[in-house]
C-alpha cells in the first residue's frame, strides 16, 4: 500500500511543495513543530532511510542543504535542525525545522496548527526566496 507520502508525490493528495526535482519533493509539514517545518522524501519509495543506497542518500542530503537555505532565508531563526525519526510514516524522510534552541525540536511538544491560508502564503514565501 502507498505511503501518504506517495500519494502526496503522485497528485493523489495535495502537500505544499517548496522544492521538487526528479528524485525528491519537499513539503510543508501540516503537523509542524515550528513555522516552516519542511519534509524532504525521497520520489522512490523506501521505508528506512538508511536502507536508501549511498549515491541516492549522498543526494538526498544536498538537497536538503538547498532547502535548508531557502528556509534559512525566509524564517526568523539561528539554524535549520535537520532530524531523520522514521518512526512515523513508512517512507523515508528527513525533517528541516528552524530552531532557535535544542528543545524546538521536541517531537513530543504540542504541534503549531496553521489555516490553509498560512500554510499558502508561507509555501509562497518560501519558494520565492
Amino acid at each position: 500500500m502507498p505511503s501518504i507520502f506517495s500519494k502526496i508525490i503522485s497528485g493523489e493528495i495535495p502537500g505544499y511543495k517548496i522544492a521538487e526535482n526528479e528524485e525528491f519533493l519537499a513539503i510543508l509539514d501540516i503537523n509542524p513543530l515550528a513555522i516552516g517545518h519542511t519534509l524532504v522524501i525521497p520520489k522512490q519509495e523506501i521505508d528506512f532511510i538508511f536502507d536508501l543506497d549511498d549515491d541516492l542518500l549522498s543526494r538526498m542530503i544536498v538537497f536538503s542543504k538547498c532547502v535548508a537555505k531557502k528556509l534559512k532565508k525566509t524564517i526568523e531563526c539561528k539554524r535549520i535542525g535537520i532530524s531523520v525519526v522514521g518512526l512515523e510514516v513508512p517512507h523515508a524522510h528527513i525533517h528541516l525545522i528552524p530552531i532557535n534552541t535544542v528543545s524546538d525540536m521536541n517531537f513530543s511538544k504540542a504541534k503549531i496548527n496553521l489555516s490553509e491560508k498560512e500554510l499558502l502564503d508561507l509555501q509562497s514565501s518560501i519558494v520565492n526566496a
